[in-house]
């Protein structure tokens, strides 16, 4: 018995810009009735929203902290995610997402630390270098992606408040605004989300603060 190398080599990568045309292609094969017996994945892929262009974000790779794995393509990265504020089905934030204003956006960084600060979403962009780094994520559920983010160490963020030496956590409390998140109208966690690491973990230089992947502001 003979097996295949199964890498995936660069070269093999589906361009950024081909895999969104496909989606006008699957459009016309499902109103040209050529879709029968295909069920409700070509109406989704078909008629999904498209990915606005976002801004541009540069960043120098941190190789040391990076993975040489095969990235996920953009599309399906952009499109499978677990945020229940936006509802329960994977394709759900890709959907809805588009309603979040993210700017104005403020951060309060408050509790037991010196320097308590409240620092809206461009003073967190000018904080520190951006580094993209290349992770993999693993979900509970099984499935993972290599993605590459950008942002930087969340110490950068810690250290210029300068927790007290006694604080042993970091919570972080995301936004819970029915207006903007229709997922907040079922009652499937106790909402806002909530989110913690020891601080140690916090501190730790792997431990990245995102704001945006493949090069652009987070989608």
């Amino acid at each position: 018995m003979t097996f295949k190398d199964p890498t995936i080599h660069p070269s093999q990568i589906t361009p950024r810009a081909i895999a969104e045309d496909r989606r006008q292609w699957l459009k016309n094969l499902a109103l040209g009735g050529a879709a029968l017996g295909m069920g409700s994945w070509l109406e989704r892929e078909a008629f999904a929203k498209p990915v606005a262009p976002r801004e541009k974000l540069p960043a120098k790779l941190n190789e040391p902290y990076s993975t040489r794995e095969t990235q996920t393509s953009y599309e399906d990265a952009t499109s499978y995610n677990n945020f229940y504020e936006f509802g329960m089905d994977k394709e759900d934030p890709a959907k809805f997402a588009d309603r979040l204003q993210t700017r104005p956006w403020t951060v309060s960084i408050e509790g037991m630390v010196k320097k308590p600060v409240t620092l809206d979403i461009d003073a967190l962009l000018k904080l520190a270098p951006m580094e993209e780094r290349v992770y993999r994520l693993r979900c509970v559920e099984g499935w993972s992606m290599v993605i590459p983010w950008n942002g930087y160490a969340l110490s950068n963020l810690l250290n210029r408040v300068e927790p007290l030496g006694s604080a042993k956590y970091v919570e972080f409390i995301s936004l819970a605004d029915p207006k903007q998140m229709p997922g907040l109208k079922r009652a499937v966690l106790d909402w806002p989300y909530r989110e913690g690491l020891r601080m140690d973990e916090a501190m730790n230089p792997l431990t990245l603060l995102t704001f945006g992947m493949y090069g652009e502001l987070l989608p």
